[in-house]
């Protein structure tokens, strides 16, 4: 039997376990939707982030910061498995080869497709980019809201969640720093 049926076959049983009624017309498919979403929704286990990175590489001689902000995030909390969802900025300054900025994108996916907790996620993106460009410094900002802090829990629906990560420049360097964060901040479109 396939994933997608092995899948299927747990969440009936788990429809049946807390469902007084599992076996009604709206619940009749559940099982099987719920299967195919956790599959895309984890997909990022199948790929391979750097390669994505390096499949759109080029060398340029461009040395100033480069950067991707507000890429939608859409993640599960490993802990709950619920939704969390935000916004992430990623910076970094290339040393002699840059990526396609859609592969940026491809990337903060990648990770997000898997069972995270936030921190995780902000580190992974960082470290990603670091080793497979080789830039003079990274930067990674992630803002998020949790429905395991919204929907149970605490219940506090206002709530944002926000990491970062740096590496080289963006360590060393206060004003490359604070240019990241005021740029992240700013609205110039």
């Amino acid at each position: 039997m396939d994933k997608i049926g092995k899948l299927t076959d747990l969440y009936t049983e788990v429809l049946q376990q807390i469902v007084p009624n599992a076996k009604r017309e709206g619940l009749e498919k559940t099982p099987l939707r719920v299967a195919k979403s956790l599959k895309f929704l984890t997909e990022g286990y199948s790929l391979d982030p750097g390669e994505l990175l390096c499949s759109a590489l080029f060398h340029e001689d461009y040395r100033q910061m480069v950067l991707v902000k507000d890429i939608e995030v859409y993640s599960m909390c490993e802990h709950h498995l619920l939704p969390f969802f935000g916004k992430a900025h990623v910076a970094y300054i290339p040393d002699g080869k840059i990526t396609g900025l859609s592969k940026i994108a491809r990337v903060v996916d990648c990770f997000a497709r898997r069972l995270q907790v936030q921190e995780r996620l902000t580190v992974e993106i960082r470290d990603c980019i670091q080793n497979a460009l080789t830039p003079m410094g990274v930067a990674v900002v992630i803002e998020a809201q949790h429905l395991c802090m919204m929907m149970r829990g605490v219940q506090k629906q206002n709530s944002i969640t926000t990491t970062s990560a740096f590496t080289g420049i963006f360590l060393k360097d206060h004003r490359t720093r604070e240019e990241f964060i005021h740029l992240i901040g700013e609205k110039l479109h």
